[in-house]
């Protein structure tokens, strides 16, 4: 009797740890690059202990309440580049944080990127084998510089899982946007020398992608969003023609965002993930049909202006 209870014990724990290994959301890949600050006496061993820290934050932490299958993660990667140390501030470094996201198009290998982005301000504290600790009730912390790094993880975390959510779904990344909204209004702060989370500081921030994403005005890009994905690319595979129409039909709702809300950080971050394929699904119409295509989309999304005009030929 003894030894049938501690088999059923034993099947219940490989039950249990299976669906703890199984739970989490992300399969974030990371690298810490610090090589404008080597020969300053900085240890590179650090950089490897952060380097390892921030993949068992962003992997190990629990985001959702949802159970993931290991098929399922968001598939992501982070590289922070180290550029400089903080002067007074003890193991304190300023970094830019560059993110990369994508999930997969239903009855497809092809893999579409949800998010590409890079951000300049990032300021942290970093001590060797610290623990990164995060806690959604109290962003900033003991310790502002400590807090940083994490809350801004957490923030792309957040903003990463929701347009996931959102490409499957209406409004389905909703809880996730405030969730990074919430990091937002709550961010550590320190005068000047912690940037990135203030509409004061700038329009091309943190605080205004929280702020753009959950706007009444920005409405018309979540339908994009979810249209995109999975009206047009997840049935590519069977209605191609109809599929492409939807993408470019939704040039002209952009085009006209854009015109509402010049120099908006949303429509450009989503051009930054976006720009291969409007080009490829462009490149595909006859030659005769892609000139106008070609110049509404080039107004929009002025940085990738070349790409498309190469359309032309």
């Amino acid at each position: 009797m003894d030894n049938m209870l501690k088999k059923l014990f034993n099947i219940c724990l490989l039950i249990v740890l299976a669906n703890t290994v199984t739970a989490q959301e992300l399969n974030c890949t990371v690298k810490v690059m610090a090589d404008g600050i080597q020969g300053q006496g900085q240890d590179k061993e650090v950089f490897r202990n952060m380097q390892q820290a921030i993949t068992e934050f962003m992997n190990s932490r629990k985001w959702t309440d949802d159970q993931f299958a290991p098929q399922e993660k968001i598939n992501c990667n982070i590289l922070i580049n180290v550029t400089q140390t903080l002067q007074g501030i003890q193991n304190g470094f300023s970094a830019t944080f560059t993110i990369q996201s994508s999930r997969p198009v239903y009855n497809s290998s092809y893999m579409s990127q949800t998010l590409k982005h890079v951000d300049k301000e990032l300021q942290f504290s970093y001590g060797q084998f610290a623990p990164l600790e995060f806690n959604d009730n109290r962003v900033a912390g003991n310790n502002v510089y400590v807090s940083n790094l994490p809350a801004v993880l957490a923030f792309y975390a957040y903003l990463m899982i929701g347009l996931d959510y959102e490409s499957y779904s209406p409004k389905g990344g909703e809880i996730y946007f405030k969730k990074a909204q919430n990091i937002v209004n709550n961010a550590p702060e320190q005068g000047k020398t912690i940037t990135g989370w203030k509409a004061a500081e700038g329009n091309h921030n943190r605080y205004w992608l929280a702020d753009q994403i959950l706007s009444p005005r920005f409405q018309a890009f979540r339908s994009v969003w979810y249209s995109m994905h999975r009206e047009a690319l997840d049935n590519m595979y069977k209605s191609p023609e109809e599929s492409q129409k939807i993408i470019l039909n939704s040039i002209n709702t952009l085009s006209q965002l854009q015109k509402e809300n010049p120099g908006a950080i949303l429509l450009q971050f989503f051009f930054n993930a976006k720009s291969d394929e409007f080009a490829s699904i462009i490149a595909q119409q006859p030659e005769a049909n892609r000139a106008l295509y070609i110049s509404m989309i080039g107004q929009i999304d002025v940085p990738n202006a070349q790409k498309y005009n190469s359309l032309k030929k």
